[in-house]
């Protein structure tokens, strides 16, 4: 099978996030199998055109604006001259609409959509024109059939009018921890963040609840993991909060030690408005590290209430500061929490999700 994948970053570039690393861990695996898979991104400065990471080749057709219509005229011509068998329009910033061009069946990866939370993230003009082209998407899609990483997302679907027998919940994998973790309750005080820094992401909420934290623990620290534009902003927030040597901004970091800082953390917080599944908190529930989280799409479906973690009402400093003290002070919840969050991170493994995305293709060229 050969494979054109539409998405807006590879794993190289410097905003690559979550969806991203999903893209790579499955398809990798699909190359694995023989199938051929070619991504179409943008590009970035110091990008080459062309590259191959782990089996895939990527083909990077330049920077926004020009990428868009670019991607969607490669899909168009590639598909009628049957380069192709099928297409991965991946919805996770700006739909393609390659139904509506494409000569292939095309399968929707749905990570998340926005909706209005595009205007708390991007310039108003941009956010209205995701906005819109998200409302095409029942439309255009009616025929597609949809990969999507979550029950929320998958009910945003429905929401939206897409036939609820066409969507598939495939939920994400982690990578294998490398290291021996200790005991919750041996580690310091210490709260970790890990994630893009950008607007909808709420990382202001994790320093405030910090603030908060450390009038009532001796030792409190947060530890802020990942990049983004929002990083100047959250350091001001940090030194008018007076937790700036309280909190430090790691950016980004290698696996191995990603995986060290968290391991080390009594605690793990998420803080977002939206998320497609919350890949992170998986990834943090495998070292045996629980999560306070938004009570928000995604979110709802990774963390499990009461017994991997604690659910927040978005935006609220206080209950975050609540559940986050709960977990440093009280030694029986947090190795309950750890114990059930290491069991949890159990379930999900790559090779899994490989499978149902190869099963996904496969039904969508049978429905050709």
């Amino acid at each position: 099978m050969r494979v054109l994948i539409l998405n807006e970053r590879d794993t190289q570039h410097p905003r690559a996030g979550g969806a991203e690393t999903h893209l790579v861990e499955i398809f990798r695996r699909l190359v694995a199998r023989g199938l051929e898979a070619t991504l179409t991104c943008s590009s970035f400065p110091g990008a080459s055109t062309r590259d191959s990471q782990h089996g895939l080749q990527v083909e990077r057709l330049g920077g926004l604006p020009l990428y868009y219509p670019r991607a969607a005229w490669r899909c168009a011509r590639e598909t009628r001259r049957g380069r192709f068998d099928v297409v991965v329009d991946c919805l996770n910033k700006l739909p393609f609409l390659a139904p509506a061009y494409s000569r292939v069946p095309v399968l929707a990866l749905c990570h998340h959509l926005f909706g209005t939370t595009a205007f708390r993230q991007v310039a108003w003009p941009v956010a209205a024109t995701v906005w819109g082209v998200e409302r095409l998407i029942p439309r255009v899609y009616s025929r597609s059939r949809f990969a999507t990483i979550s029950e929320s997302s998958r009910d945003d679907l429905i929401a939206r009018g897409i036939a609820a027998e066409r969507i598939e919940v495939h939920h994400p994998g982690i990578r294998e921890p490398k290291i021996a973790t200790r005991a919750v309750t041996e580690r310091p005080a210490q709260i970790a963040y890990l994630g893009r820094l950008e607007p909808y992401k709420n990382v202001d909420v994790a320093l405030g609840a910090l603030a908060r934290v450390a009038r009532k623990v001796e030792g409190a620290s947060l530890v802020i993991i990942g990049t983004g534009s929002d990083r100047n902003r959250l350091e001001g927030i940090a030194a008018r909060l007076g937790v700036a040597e309280r909190t430090r901004f790691a950016g980004f970091v290698e696996a191995d030690e990603r995986d060290r800082i968290l391991a080390a953390s009594r605690v793990c917080v998420c803080p977002s408005s939206k998320e497609g599944w919350g890949l992170t908190v998986i990834e943090s529930n495998a070292l045996g590290t629980p999560n306070v989280a938004s009570d928000t799409a995604g979110l709802r479906d990774s963390v499990l209430h009461g017994e991997t973690g604690f659910l927040v009402r978005e935006g609220d400093e206080e209950g975050f500061a609540t559940c986050i003290e709960e977990l440093l002070l009280d030694d029986t919840l947090a190795l309950r929490m750890s114990r059930a969050a290491t069991r949890w991170a159990q379930g999900f493994r790559w090779d899994e999700a490989a499978d149902r995305m190869e099963g996904a293709l496969n039904a969508a060229v049978r429905e050709d």
